[in-house]
């Protein structure tokens, strides 16, 4: 049986939610071993002079702590 953990992670980024998603599994992998899947809970942008200025996601990371 597997023992899974999940920790909430909020990032950001100026190119699109999907960047933003990417930069949080590799900051998150710098520290989380073993992360085997990422769950977007909410995306928002903020905007500026009419143009989405930046983009932001609020995601769950999964990953195994015991096999």
């Amino acid at each position: 049986m597997a023992v899974l953990k999940v920790i909430e992670v909020l990032s950001n980024s100026e190119k699109s939610w999907e960047d933003a998603t990417a930069k949080a599994v590799k900051e998150a992998s710098k520290t989380v071993k073993n992360i085997t899947s990422v769950y977007v809970q909410d995306m928002s942008a903020t905007v500026k002079n009419g143009k989405v200025k930046e983009f932001r996601v609020n995601l769950k990371l999964t990953f195994q702590v015991y096999k």
